[in-house]
């Protein structure tokens, strides 16, 4: 039987006994179930920070399904958002174009790299919302001098109110825009039952991993980059993202241990690559279907492979940049003006951190599959000469550099961020 003290805190003894002599005994489930319970303030701030000590200790916050599990007890923690109206917003908003259909899209990495470069993921999510549905999921900083929440609020003259984005809000956000943030603390209350406890233990456990697998509305979320700090993750977190029921993706790693794809050299790359199922007897199409990220009642329409390649600026058709050059650490203000200069094209078109944006975004853009259509009829600006080139992984890395210099010259990358900043303002009614 389940023990309960004073507080109605649950013990998890047993489970801590058996990581600490092996722990292997421990099944993923029943880790996940237990971390499941500090979002419902149930365990003891000793039980908890026990338990994020020996799954940091014994690497089991670093196996696939762990994470995935952990992940899974997290979004369904969170707050909840209306799934029919999520569908409504990609097929209303959505753009189909090559083999992306519509859905919502994020970059995001880990953190935890200690380059302190500019806000790549964020403003190139920025970009990639000029032709996709963009659910940006992010905090403040951790290990940076400047997170994606306050680089966001720091845009002047007026930026976005972050924290107005609740589940309840979001679909209206997204009438208006194709660009969100989801800002962690608003759609994961729980977390903040462990926030003092991380702060006093003062390391790493599985909390600095969980974020890019923890999106609310990760089942409405079609493709991804996702960005980690060590070589080593990448396989681990492409795994986890499949167990998770992820069909396309990108999981990058700079050789410099960086979690985006680097501007400087050479970047790992393990993409989740989706492919038909000869087994699968269902309908032919999904027209009509609930969008779901697996079958549980037979075989699935599509299986997942993880293939690995390297990727270097020169794929991209650009040149390289030396990280010094990206690497400012300065304080949100700053980069957020330099986020505005950017957006409203008044950087040279070879500026480092231009370059080092066009590169991410491209990459977005390329895995979500738009990169694929043979014709182009983005809007005003586009000479719809599609580049067909393809380069690792079988992508066409320069037509994503392509449609992100277009989003920045025709000034498309800057509206979906206006629309969103001021739909966050009317939701609090100012």
């Amino acid at each position: 039987m389940t023990e309960l003290n004073a507080n109605n805190y649950i013990s998890i003894a047993p489970l801590l006994k058996q990581l600490q002599s092996n722990s292997k005994v421990a099944t993923a489930d029943e880790i996940a179930t237990a971390v499941g319970r500090i979002f419902e303030d149930r365990l003891s701030p000793v039980q908890c920070s026990t338990l994020l000590s020996l799954l940091w200790g014994t690497g089991r916050d670093r196996e696939p399904l762990v994470l995935a599990r952990c992940g899974q007890s997290m979004r369904e923690a969170a707050a909840q958002v209306d799934r029919k109206a999520l569908r409504n917003v990609i097929q209303t908003r959505g753009r189909k174009e090559g083999s992306y259909h519509g859905g919502f899209c994020d970059l995001v990495g880990t953190g935890g790299d200690n380059w302190s470069t500019f806000n790549v993921s964020t403003t190139a999510s920025i970009l990639a919302s000029s032709l996709l549905l963009l659910s940006k999921h992010g905090n403040r900083s951790s290990s940076s001098t400047s997170g994606s929440a306050d680089f966001l609020q720091a845009i002047s003259p007026k930026g976005p109110v972050i924290e107005a984005v609740t589940a309840g809000v979001l679909p209206s956000i997204y009438e208006k825009s194709n660009y969100a943030f989801l800002f962690a603390p608003t759609f994961h209350p729980g977390m903040r039952h462990v926030a003092a406890i991380r702060k006093e233990m003062g390391i790493r456990t599985i909390f600095n991993l969980l974020g890019p697998l923890a999106n609310p509305i990760e089942g409405s979320i079609e493709a991804r980059v996702v960005g980690v700090f060590k070589e080593e993750m990448g396989p681990i977190f492409a795994e986890a993202l499949k167990l998770s029921g992820a069909r396309k993706g990108l999981v990058v790693c700079g050789v410099e241990q960086l979690d985006e794809i680097s501007c400087a050299g050479r970047t790992n790359c393990w993409r989740l690559r989706e492919r038909p199922n000869p087994a699968f007897r269902g309908p032919k199409t999904e027209e009509d279907e609930d969008f779901t990220t697996s079958d549980e009642e037979g075989e699935p329409r599509t299986l997942v492979d993880i293939d690995n390649f390297t990727l270097e600026p020169s794929d991209f058709g650009l040149q390289p940049h030396a990280l010094s050059e990206v690497s400012p650490g300065k304080m949100p203000e700053e980069n957020a003006e330099l986020l505005m200069r950017l957006l409203r094209n008044e950087l040279p078109r070879d500026h480092p951190v231009l370059e080092f944006v066009l590169l991410n975004t491209a990459a977005l853009f390329a895995i979500a599959g738009i990169c694929d259509a043979d014709a182009s009829n983005m809007g005003h600006g586009d000479d719809g000469k599609v580049i067909q080139d393809t380069g690792p992984g079988g992508l066409r890395w320069k037509e994503g550099v392509r449609r992100a210099r277009w989003a920045v010259e025709s000034g498309q990358a800057l509206a979906p961020l206006e629309r969103y900043i001021e739909a966050s303002h009317a939701a609090t009614g100012q």
